[in-house]
């Protein structure tokens, strides 16, 4: 089905990932690279990266959806052949937009990019 992902299935999504990070059930595929943008974004991980998930994932909604339709699939060795799912928001945490991509696996949120939207770099 090429017009996937459906509202149905990101609703399903953005529930399950609010899910999983509620429980802290959160793996970062590359932590480097998400570090680096939480400078940018001035959060500290350790401490701050479950609230400020809860508070992205409580803000966005299917309409929030930017990815590829059908969802590109990771690359990653954690969490190869996933279904990526990239979202843009504007929460309250935050005075920018933010792009938020991750993917789900056995029950566990997988986050694979969380910066400060840019929209010329992403493909629509």
């Amino acid at each position: 089905m090429t017009n996937r992902p459906s509202k149905k299935e990101l609703f399903n999504k953005i529930r399950d990932a609010r899910e999983a990070v509620a429980d802290g059930r959160i793996e970062i595929a590359e932590a480097h690279i998400v570090a680096a943008d939480a400078i940018e974004l001035d959060y500290d991980i350790e401490n701050d990266l479950k609230d400020i998930l809860l508070k992205i994932l409580e803000t966005i909604s299917p309409d929030h959806y930017k990815g590829l339709r059908p969802p590109d699939r990771s690359y990653k060795k954690q969490i190869k052949g996933l279904d990526l799912f990239a979202f843009v928001a504007a929460p309250s945490c935050f005075n920018c937009s933010v792009y938020l991509k991750f993917a789900l696996a056995h029950n566990t949120f997988w986050l694979v990019s969380l910066h400060k939207d840019r929209p010329t770099r992403r493909e629509e």
